[in-house]
């Protein structure tokens, strides 16, 4: 185990600024070349102290960013028309990508990655869906799955 200080907020280990114990690999193949944290040695403490009003700054700025497009996506309602069987169940399925896209449709960009589907829909309904655009914001976005008859 070595310790680290994340320059950036990771999903599951910690957020910006803080020390964290991680295995040597993960922090050196993983969160030391990706920029998401460095070593914590005392050259690095004292550096990251220099930096820190800068990460805050930006962590600030992406939340608002984030805070934005969640108003946009909460007030959307994703509907897709699917061939679907008898008993409702779907010929195919909608996954992630499909919803990504649908939102791209109406000027909402994000990534198929932070939108939280558990596995894809294959079945007709309404369903809620989580997008996680930031460790503070996750919207929930209305998708209905309708017959295209």
């Amino acid at each position: 185990m070595v310790e680290v200080i994340l320059r950036k907020d990771v999903v599951d280990l910690g957020h910006a600024g803080e020390r964290v114990q991680v295995r040597a690999g993960y922090a050196r193949n993983y969160l030391i070349p990706r920029g998401l944290a460095l070593l914590a040695t005392e050259s690095n403490r004292r550096r990251f102290r220099d930096e820190r009003r800068q990460v805050e700054q930006s962590a600030e700025r992406e939340r608002a960013e984030a805070s934005v497009l969640a108003e946009r996506i909460a007030e959307q309602t994703l509907t897709f028309r699917v061939r679907a069987g008898e008993e409702g169940r779907l010929f195919g399925s909608v996954t992630a990508a499909d919803i990504a896209e649908a939102l791209e449709d109406v000027d909402v960009r994000v990534d198929r990655r932070v939108i939280r589907l558990d596995e894809p829909i294959k079945e007709l309904g309404a369903y809620t869906v989580a997008v996680r655009l930031h460790s503070d914001v996750q919207p929930e976005l209305k998708v209905l799955v309708v017959n295209e008859e």
